[in-house]
């Protein structure tokens, strides 16, 4: 997934590009909106290198799927973990954290999030290049 000019996410269409939570290059292809029966949103997120989403939190927590790349997930107060393709992460209910890709690598997930988001301040440069 070196190709700057991606038309397709590993499995889903690339989707539109987001800014708003986001610092890099972020895109977000929803796959599946519909309430019932699950009552969850799933959205295909594809970052570029070193793209990553602000500090957040989830309500009824969040699923993500690693479909692609390499990327980082971490808990406030704990380390980043490295995530690779079929890794799964499990987040429990109102627990702050990010996730984005490698510096040096493209990043895809699933995100499975029922429930309402609380979007807080960027991960800052200084936090990112520790890892």
């Amino acid at each position: 997934m070196k190709n700057e000019h991606l038309s397709n996410s590993t499995i889903f269409p690339l989707g539109e590009k987001v800014e708003q939570h986001f610092i890099g290059d972020a895109f977000l292809q929803m796959v599946f909106t519909d309430p019932a029966p699950l009552n969850t949103a799933i959205g295909n997120v594809t970052f570029a290198p070193g793209a990553r989403n602000n500090w957040h939190a989830h309500h009824a927590g969040q699923v993500l799927l690693v479909t692609g790349g390499e990327g980082w997930y971490q808990e406030e107060g704990k380390p980043a973990r490295l995530l690779q393709t079929g890794y799964v992460v499990n987040i429990p209910p109102n627990v702050k954290h990010w996730h984005g890709a490698t510096k040096e690598s493209w990043f895809v997930h699933l995100a499975l999030t029922p429930g309402q988001t609380d979007w807080l301040e960027p991960v800052t440069e200084e936090e990112y290049n520790k890892l």
